[in-house]
């Protein structure tokens, strides 16, 4: 008995200990999947339509301003303005200080493909132009001053990934399982990669954003594949077969390796991004699809079981766990161990759209964090946005 009130004592003081690296926490009025920017605000978005800018400091809100559709993606600011998009197939721009609307732009649709499309495109700026997919399946450019359409092009998938600009390309995957370079200047094609596809998603969606590192753009696919592509010509360099698993998050890229999560394998990889050879591997018990963030030689994610982890970028060591209030209280309830699920957790049966609103209870991390002067900022399924200290003593 008393060895049984230790463990639970010290997981207590466990749980405890990394709370206290919480610095504050505002509650939005919905889950947040959109990861923020931080600049002089901090700036996300909510599934209740919501745009916020919060006090970096307090975490108190500066302004809201309200829009039509969910805001599943990450805003973006150009000079003053704030530019996002929303589940309704409007992009808007906001003035970054007050929240006044500037313009919007109504793009031709919107849609959600599955239960699993948690995300929308995320607008980009170069040299004021805004490049941002759509639902409609176009890639469109926008005058960033004003909104004032520049080119669309049309793919035959959904677009939901954001866009990378590399050597006044645009390089962007699609749901129709083609990664596309478009000039950035006139939206013409400039090469095009299709994926292989696999038995059961023959289509090889791509779903969230490439990274490039030297001659290469790298991203995953939900066909298994993780593709390192020739950005000049579109021609592989390598690819590497993750069997059983989509790869939907964004590699982050730090010196010569790449660091992403995966979908149903649930693990957390470090990869040689020259060759594709693995460093070394985290297996979890659930996805992970936001992208990792760095600060001091350590890699931290967020997972779909409401934790956050800060891992040894040189070993894949945890160093810094971080749980939210309803994943610490629930989670007995869908795993037994850092690995595995309760007994009788079954993630893709009959009752699978139950089990997935029970993980994004929570408190899933969809959102990717970002990390400015030891803060980690982050925002969670159940409307929670936190500022955590990642000082390292």
């Amino acid at each position: 008995m008393r060895i049984v009130i230790a463990l639970f004592l010290l997981c207590i003081s466990h749980y405890i200990s990394a709370q206290d690296t919480l610095l504050w926490q505002f509650k939005a009025e919905s889950g947040i999947y959109s990861s923020p920017v931080v600049e002089d605000y901090i700036y996300f978005g909510d599934n209740a339509s919501n745009l916020y800018a919060l006090s970096k400091q307090t975490g108190k809100p500066i302004w809201t301003a309200r829009v039509k559709g969910a805001i599943k993606s990450k805003p973006c600011v150009y000079n003053e303005l704030i530019i996002i998009n929303d589940a309704s197939g409007s992009i808007q721009a906001f003035d970054r200080l007050s929240g006044s609307e500037i313009w919007t732009f109504t793009m031709d649709d919107e849609k959600t493909v599955d239960m699993w499309d948690y995300y929308l495109s995320s607008p980009v700026v170069h040299k004021g132009i805004v490049y941002i997919g759509s639902g409609d399946q176009h890639v469109y450019a926008l005058n960033a001053e004003n909104g004032e359409l520049v080119w669309k092009y049309r793919t035959v998938g959904v677009v939901h990934a954001s866009a990378v600009i590399y050597d006044e390309k645009v390089l962007i995957g699609s749901f129709d399982g083609y990664f596309y370079a478009l000039d950035g200047d006139t939206g013409q094609l400039v090469w095009k990669f299709k994926t292989v596809g696999d038995k059961y998603f023959p289509n090889g969606a791509i779903q969230k954003a490439a990274c490039v590192y030297k001659d290469k753009v790298i991203f995953g696919s939900r066909d298994f594949n993780v593709y390192a592509l020739d950005v000049t010509s579109g021609r592989g360099h390598w690819n590497y077969k993750e069997r059983g698993s989509w790869v939907i998050a964004t590699p982050l890229l730090i010196d010569d390796n790449l660091y992403f999560g995966t979908s149903d394998t649930h693990r957390f990889y470090c990869f040689n991004a020259d060759d594709g050879a693995v460093q070394w591997q985290k297996e979890l018990n659930m996805r992970v699809y936001g992208t990792a963030a760095d600060c001091n030689g350590i890699v931290y994610f967020g997972c779909f079981n409401g934790k956050l982890y800060g891992m040894s970028a040189q070993s894949g060591d945890v160093v810094f766990e971080f749980q939210t209030a309803e994943s610490h209280q629930r989670y007995a309830q869908l795993f037994k161990s850092e690995t595995e699920f309760a007994d009788g957790v079954e993630l893709y049966g009959a009752d699978s759209k139950e089990v997935e609103q029970q993980i994004l209870g929570l408190g899933a991390f969809l959102s990717s964090p970002v990390i400015e002067n030891d803060i980690l900022y982050i925002g969670d399924a159940n409307g929670n946005f936190y500022a955590i200290s990642v000082k390292q003593d």
